[in-house]
């Protein structure tokens, strides 16, 4: 049965100012008893995270509609400063490309997520947003960040 994440209660609030309080909140996520209030388990959210990154450097496979790249551009700061909203549907192309295996294990999950985010430190080059089109660096990595507030909000600890 699929979970309408956009009604789920019981997220945590997470906040991450760089990619290392990402990390350390995955580590010890990874490294203690959890459940995940969404769709997807522990290591499908860091395959999904780690994609993001990836694409957010090599390219992503879809482009939102134009009226949604019109307006955009106007909603930017709002989407730096504060978590994406839970229930936004990627198009196909989009799911194809970040949507991770049922399959993918915490442990595949987080080494994937740590490659993709010593990669996006140490490269200089983003590609062109599918919604908000060309992104300074910094605007990418925060965007990603806000991305991953909301993704692993979904994680909590587990009750005894």
């Amino acid at each position: 049965m699929t979970v309408q994440t956009k009604s789920v209660k019981g997220r945590r609030t997470v906040s991450y100012q760089s990619f290392d309080d990402l990390l350390e909140d995955a580590e010890a996520m990874a490294h203690g008893v959890v459940q995940t209030l969404g769709n997807w388990s522990l290591g499908q959210i860091f395959q999904h995270l780690a994609s993001a990154l990836e694409s957010s450097i090599d390219g992503f496979s879809f482009k939102a509609p134009l009226h949604v790249r019109l307006v955009a551009p106007f909603l930017k700061k709002r989407f730096l400063k504060k978590p994406v909203p839970a229930g936004f549907q990627l198009p196909a192309a989009g799911q194809a490309q970040l949507v991770p295996a049922a399959t993918v294990s915490t442990a595949e999950g987080l080494d994937a997520l740590r490659l993709a985010v010593s990669r996006t430190e140490s490269e200089s080059k983003r590609a062109i947003h599918p919604v908000f089109g060309r992104l300074s660096k910094q605007e990418s990595d925060q965007l990603q960040l806000r991305h991953a507030e909301m993704h692993m909000s979904f994680v909590v600890p587990a009750e005894e």
